[in-house]
């Protein structure tokens, strides 16, 4: 069942979802999430999700690995806000989730009824298009809300004049 989506009503804008994460297709995900909403009058989300399972250790050792994958994902999250601010005058929503990527994507989605559109950037490399947009087209993983795919050669003027 697909819910119904908030943005289009009174009150709410256009949210562009866009996924931050170590993968170099990340950032051109990012750029065109960011162009639409600009040339929409959006609002950009960009969520980074930390695997859970890099934590199965003793008490101790589990505590410091998250405060440091923690640390990691913000400082990403605020590396590409401020590439987003300074391209576009935007600024995007930071959110930080820890679990399965796409379950995490999907209750984002569910979450926040603003977001309209999820933002994948497809890699070049012949192992395929990346983990994300691996999930997407696999089964099982459909998302309530159309799902862009950016390919990852895209420069910034082909973003910018698509956008």
């Amino acid at each position: 069942m697909v819910s119904k989506r908030l943005s289009r009503e009174a009150g709410h804008r256009r949210k562009f979802l866009a996924v931050v994460d170590e993968t170099p297709e990340s950032e051109r995900a990012i750029a065109y999430a960011a162009r639409r909403a600009q040339s929409t009058g959006g609002v950009v989300v960009l969520l980074f999700v930390i695997e859970s399972g890099d934590f199965q250790h003793w008490l101790g050792v589990e505590q410091i690995m998250r405060e440091e994958a923690n640390a990691t994902a913000n400082a990403a999250l605020n590396v590409h806000a401020a590439t987003v601010r300074e391209r576009v005058g935007i600024e995007p929503e930071l959110v930080v989730r820890e679990g399965s990527p796409t379950e995490e994507i999907h209750k984002l989605i569910e979450e926040d009824q603003d977001i309209a559109i999820l933002v994948l950037a497809a890699g070049g490399a012949k192992e395929g298009p990346g983990p994300l947009v691996s999930a997407v087209a696999g089964k099982g993983a459909a998302f309530p809300i159309p799902v862009t795919v950016v390919p990852m050669s895209l420069s910034d003027e082909e973003i910018e004049s698509l956008a």
